[in-house]
């Protein structure tokens, strides 16, 4: 289906893995900077919309939290997106601060394998 769906609908057609998860992709909304991955299941989704915050699954911790609860690096979100396969949730934010836990603009900074 292209276009707008209710948000309802468009959790309901996801495609979650084995785990309930889907991988969600931070991207900042001005410049298209890719800033991180994380998890979502269909409730941090529904957070994520309802609240405009970003908020993930933590796979580790095994609970759910805001980017920027604790280190007030927040994301603000623009606009949330599927593919078109239906497995992956694009997330345009308004980043404050660095994205990455380890103090880095992004997850991608000084990786570069290719």
């Amino acid at each position: 289906m292209e276009g707008r769906q209710t948000s309802e609908d468009a959790i309901a057609d996801l495609k979650f893995n084995a785990d309930g998860l889907v991988p969600a992709i931070a991207q900042q909304h001005d410049t298209g900077e890719v800033l991180m991955l994380a998890w979502m299941d269909a409730e941090a989704l529904r957070r994520t919309v309802a609240t405009r915050k970003a908020t993930y699954w933590s796979r580790s911790r095994g609970e759910y939290w805001v980017k920027g609860e604790t280190s007030g690096h927040h994301q603000a979100v623009k606009s949330v997106s599927i593919d078109c396969d239906g497995d992956t949730v694009l997330l345009q934010v308004e980043q404050t601060g660095p994205a990455c836990h380890t103090g880095t603009r992004t997850c991608f900074t000084g990786r570069q394998i290719a």
